[in-house]
Formats: C-alpha cells, structure tokens, sequence
C-alpha cells in the first residue's frame, strides 16, 4: 500500500483538493493522508467536512501580522516534523500558496515525489498575483507529476522545459467539487442565505476582494466603484463576504456598512458561495477559483485584477479584466447590470475549465507512476 499525504492549508485548496482526496480513496492500493496547515483554519476545516473529510493532521501555523517569511519559516517546520516522523510515498499539493510550495519543498528535502495538482498556470509578473506567481513556478521545478488544468497551461510547463511526458491535461478539479455537494447541503445553504437577507433572484450581484496586491489604494478604488454602483441600480442587492485582514475588512465595513442594498457577511460557507454564484447576475472578484466556477453557471465575472493565470476565461468570453479602475468596473458592470439576467447567461457547457471528471483522470495516473 502506497502512502501518500495531500497537504492543503485554504478553503480553495481543501474545495479543489477534496475530489481528489475522495476518488484516491476508493483504491485499496493508497493510503490517503491529509495535513492541513491550517493557512486559513476555520475555512478549511469546514470545508473539509461539508466532503466528510477530517485532516489526519492539524499545523495551526497562522499567528496576528507575521510576515510571508514568517508563515513559510513555521510550515517548513512543522511539515519537516512530521516527514520525519512518518513515511510517505508521494505528496500531494494543488495551487500556489505558501503551503503549497512549502509542501512541495519539505517533500524534496525528504527525496519524496511531488504531484502537482492545477499546475502550470502562469501570469508571468512575479507580483501579480503576489506572492502566488513565484510560489507556482518554484513549486514546478520539484514536481515530478503535473496535472495542468488546461492545454494552454501544459503548454507553458513545456515552454519551461517540463519533460511533457511528466504533465497531464485533467481539466480543474473545482470543476469536479461542484457536483461533490448533496442536494440536502445545498438546500440547507439556501435557506441560511434567507435568514441572513440574501436574495437569490435576478438582481443579485456578487463581490469579492481581498488580494495582497489590492490592498490600500486599489482596494479605496474598488470601493469607491461599488458604491456608485449600488446607488446607480438600486434594485440590486450587492453581496460582498469580507475577508477577516483588517487591511480588508475595517475598510469594507467603514465605506459599505450603511448602503441599504449592501448585505456585508463574513465569509461564507462553501455551498452558500456556490448557491450565490449560480443565482447572481454578475460577479466582480479578484478571487482565482471564482474565475473558474462561475462559468459553470454562465455567470458573467469581471477580474479586479490587472493580470490572471486564468486566461481561458477571458478568451472564451465568460470573464473580463477590469483591474482596479474605478471607470471601467463601473462602466463594464454597468453594461451588464442595465439588462435583464436572461440576456447576460453564457453557456455554461462551454466552461474552459474541465468537465468535472479531473480527479477520474488523475487517479490512474498516480497509479501507472507507482506501477511503473
């Protein structure tokens, strides 16, 4: 029986990482492992749950303003304690955080292969997105398998010099999550979504933003954007989750807090946030994950960022760059919001993203790499 820990520390890791933790599963030949670092814990955990997953492994890494050094200098060394301590066969990771490259890395110190689940995506600024850019790239060149989520992010591992017979096109495995939820939890987030005031009618607009690098005078801009909008369609509602950084959330709650069609929450649970995407009209995010999901539901996403690894979107029509320009999220929110919901519904089927069968792709090929 082979070994292998899946190391996650955030909410989209646990989302992404779940279908694939849960697919493996069902093979007698793997022991599947998880160690959560615990980078956003709450989330993580509960999200973990709403899959009937539970970490086998708990880090508790986070601690009140340290610094990206900081954070990586206490993963390195609690992920080193327990390499040390068990045997592994593989490790697993997905994305581009600080855990994800420390796992990566803890792992290669301990001559343990890497698979890399949503590897390949680039934006080619190493501070956009900051620092997530630097930690994919790094992460790549220990990984020994690379599932790319698109052809076009199999094609930069190659132009990286990746041996392509390493890297495997699976789609994303967001894609799969989806359809990982119960009809009972979905219906449960709906009527919490109620009791807190959220409608979800045609008038619904979705935000998110919490980015490092929209911090400070981006983040007053995009705030600024979102108030003229609220007074401009006044018949819609504007749901924005606040992210718990006080850089985020003080401001948020300071200029928002009394729009009457404002509804600020605390971040919400998975299947509320899936509830709310497929029922809004539009989605304004600087969010990664979002970019992918939303297409799904032919929801129309604006990106508040001036650069995305998730070009496909873009080039398919389902998302557009609006950074943080105060005018154009205005004037390209606008656009959509001033029709009805039915003419701004893309095809859904067309989602670049996968066709939610990633996990099944990636399962026999971790099996031919043990085999082999």
């Amino acid at each position: 029986m082979k070994n292998i820990l899946v190391i996650l520390g955030t909410r989209p890791e646990a989302i992404k990482l779940a279908p694939v933790i849960l697919e493996l599963r069902k093979n007698p030949e793997f022991n599947v492992l998880i160690c959560n670092t615990e980078q956003q814990k709450e989330l993580s955990n509960q999200t973990l749950s709403f899959f009937g997953l539970q970490a086998d492994f708990n880090l508790d890494v986070m601690r009140p303003n340290q610094t990206l050094a900081g954070v990586q200098s206490r993963i390195l060394n609690a992920l080193s304690e327990i390499y040390q301590h068990q045997h592994f066969d593989a490790t697993i990771v997905q994305g581009d955080t600080m855990t994800v490259f420390c796992g990566a890395l803890v792992s290669f110190y301990n001559r343990i292969p890497v698979f890399h689940v949503e590897a390949g995506l680039r934006s080619h600024d190493l501070f956009e997105p900051f620092p997530e850019e630097a930690m994919r790239q790094m992460t790549s060149r220990i990984t020994e398998l690379h599932f790319a989520p698109t052809q076009l992010a199999h094609n930069f591992l190659v132009s990286e010099g990746i041996d392509e017979n390493k890297i495997t096109v699976t789609g994303n495995t967001v894609i799969d999550a989806l359809s990982c939820l119960s009809a009972n939890t979905i219906d449960t987030a709906r009527k919490n979504l109620s009791e807190i005031g959220i409608k979800l009618d045609d008038k619904l607009v979705l935000i998110t933003a919490h980015r490092r690098e929209n911090h400070g005078t981006r983040l007053d801009n995009i705030i600024s954007a979102i108030i003229e909008l609220t007074y401009k369609f006044p018949d819609h509602q504007f749901v924005l989750p606040v992210h718990p950084n006080p850089n985020v959330h003080d401001k948020v709650h300071n200029a928002l807090g009394n729009i009457p069609n404002v509804v600020l929450t605390q971040p919400l649970d998975y299947p509320e946030l899936v509830c709310i995407m497929k029922n809004a009209k539009l989605v304004l995010t600087d969010s990664g994950g979002i970019q992918e999901e939303a297409p799904t539901f032919g929801t129309p996403v604006l990106v508040m960022r001036y650069e995305t690894e998730r070009t496909e979107g873009v080039s398919a029509g389902f998302a557009k760059l609006v950074g943080a320009d105060k005018d154009k999220i205005i004037s390209e929110s606008s656009r959509i919001l001033s029709v009805p919901k039915s003419d701004t519904r893309l095809d859904g089927s067309k989602n670049p993203y996968g066709d939610g069968k990633a996990a099944q792709k990636i399962t026999p090929i971790i099996k031919r790499f043990f085999n082999a």
